[in-house]
């Protein structure tokens, strides 16, 4: 006698959409962690027996569960519980400072008080905060105060001192340490952060174990069921693969990781990992390894990414080139050689030059290897650049959640010309690049609205258009969230589509994102329910047994 298969969890009466062409369907079953089936809610009834979990989708838009292809789980996490410097939050300096003195008041005098996310052309005057200002403002603590790309700090004379910089201080190799008028300004660009971070206080193993989960819940509560962790050991080293190992055993890692390796010269930890096993592809569907992580430049928003030609109203500045051609090429060639994918953080044009260059010589060198490097954000690029890229088999990874909260900012430090095109998505996707997108958070909120809003308009948070060419489709915005992103981790196979066969992660929202105004997916929709490896781990909705 042949017994029906029984599904452990249907999903009916919703608009379900698969993944790109694919048709809608109305009701998904699951068993254990695996899609079974999709079709009309009468014919997936079949599947119901009297343990299945059944939920009532009301004409809700379900979808494969979100892959944030880029950003840092555990400094989300851990940032959470630091001053919020966001445009959001403090819209000024004032409001930066007032900021940072609550957090001082409740802070004993000589221990730090950090803050992260602010980005100085939202200010009205579009200046930066200086070491005199938080000297005047927190005169008993040492401060530090992180810019929102990541690439930029601003520190007091306090956290000077105890990271021993003076005005004859040299500046470190790819970083720049700032100085006016005999003094130092607070600034800290690049590599020259590292002098401060490194007497800052270290985060235990399970603080790392309890930032992972929070910034895991927190992604799970947008809806992204995978993401990319860009930086694994940027914090403290082999700690971090330690904390997702026992994460993993433990049921505390809430969203599947593909976890990169930072392979930066005096910080990198691929040697570690690849004595051990930790290549490429090692793990599981829940923690993998990813790539190798090389900084080769900084942020357009802080001047500091590498560009061919100078920004706006400063002829001499460039950008920071963190690496000469050589040593690059040499690590490049070094890791694919110990089975390693490349995944390479580059946003100036010069910098996007010089990766190719380095992923064409190892092309050249093995045109059969299989690996899908790729260049983290992706910036800046033209039409040859993009022909080398697809010749080489070199993907974009960009975040479109640039567009919308820095676009502004690229204008004014570009110009129209070079700032209206950043980030070309449409482009990429029309050659069959296959480009993903996600928040580099913290650097942007991983909220995914504002990501998709900017896909589907190329508007900043201001309403300017940043070439309205590049504009997606829902759809094509949808697939650069789920399957390019799954491409993007040779993991396409098994997630980033609803289809039989593949991991059951699923993203119920309020709003048909196919169909909604761009307004109503920005500031009026909500993740109801989302669903990883077949079991509900966010419910609005109220799951019925």
């Amino acid at each position: 006698m042949t017994f029906p298969i029984i599904a452990d969890l249907v999903l009916r009466h919703g608009k379900i959409w698969p993944g790109y062409g694919a048709p809608l369907a109305e009701a998904v079953a699951v068993k254990g962690n695996r899609v079974l089936a999709l079709g009309r809610s009468d014919e997936i009834a079949a599947l119901i027996g009297p343990e299945t979990q059944v939920v009532d989708l009301g004409g809700r838009f379900a979808m494969p569960g979100l892959n944030d292809a880029h950003l840092h789980l555990i400094s989300t996490g851990l940032l959470r519980g630091q001053v919020d410097a966001t445009a959001d939050a403090a819209p000024t300096r004032a409001a930066l400072i007032a900021a940072l003195q609550a957090r001082a008041a409740d802070t004993p005098k000589g221990e730090w008080v950090q803050a992260r996310g602010f980005d100085q052309t939202r200010y009205p005057d579009g200046l930066m905060p200086t070491a005199q200002e938080l000297d005047a403002a927190l005169p008993d603590h040492p401060v530090s105060v992180t810019r929102a790309c990541g690439h930029i700090t601003v520190a007091n004379s306090a956290a000077l001192a105890l990271a021993g910089i003076t005005f004859e201080t040299p500046d470190p190799d790819g970083g720049l340490i700032g100085r006016a008028e005999g003094r130092l300004t607070g600034l800290l660009a690049e590599n020259a952060q590292n002098l401060v971070y490194h007497v800052q206080p270290t985060p235990s193993l399970e603080d790392i174990i309890e930032a992972i989960e929070a910034g895991g819940r927190h992604l799970i509560e947008y809806g992204i069921t995978s993401c990319m962790d860009a930086a694994t050991g940027h914090i403290d080293g082999m700690t971090e693969i330690q904390a997702y190992h026992l994460a993993d055993r433990d049921g505390r890692l809430p969203v599947r990781v593909w976890a990169t390796l930072l392979g930066d010269p005096g910080s990198s930890i691929v040697e570690r990992c690849h004595a051990v096993g930790l290549v490429t592809g090692a793990g599981n569907d829940m923690f993998r390894i990813g790539g190798v992580k090389i900084f080769t430049d900084g942020s357009a928003g802080g001047r500091t990414a590498w560009m061919s030609q100078p920004y706006q109203g400063e002829p001499q500045n460039f950008g920071v080139r963190m690496l000469p051609d050589d040593q690059l090429f040499e690590l490049v060639d070094r890791y694919t050689g110990m089975g390693y994918t490349m995944v390479c953080h580059g946003i100036g044009d010069a910098a996007i030059d010089q990766l190719v260059r380095a992923y064409e010589r190892v092309r050249a060198a093995n045109p059969d290897h299989s690996h899908r490097h790729r260049i983290e954000h992706c910036g800046y690029v033209d039409d040859a650049m993009n022909q080398r890229m697809l010749a080489a088999g070199v993907l974009p990874a960009p975040q479109q959640a640039f567009i919308y909260d820095f676009g502004d900012a690229y204008v004014a430090v570009l110009g129209e010309e070079r700032g209206l095109r950043s980030y070309p998505i449409r482009t990429w996707d029309q050659l069959g690049m296959k480009p993903s997108t996600g928040s580099d958070s913290p650097v942007c909120s991983p909220n995914p609205f504002p990501d998709l809003y900017a896909m589907i308009t190329r508007k900043t948070h201001k309403g300017t258009v940043m070439d309205a060419s590049e504009i997606l489709t829902p759809e094509e915005a949808l697939r650069a969230y789920t399957e390019h992103g799954a491409y993007s981790q040779g993991a396409e196979k098994v997630k980033g589509r609803l289809e039989p066969g593949m991991l059951a992660d699923i993203a119920v929202f309020s709003n048909d994102l196919l169909t909604a105004s761009p307004e109503a997916i920005l500031r009026d929709t909500r993740c109801e329910m989302t669903i990883l490896d077949g079991r509900i781990v966010h419910d609005r909705i109220g799951a019925q047994a």
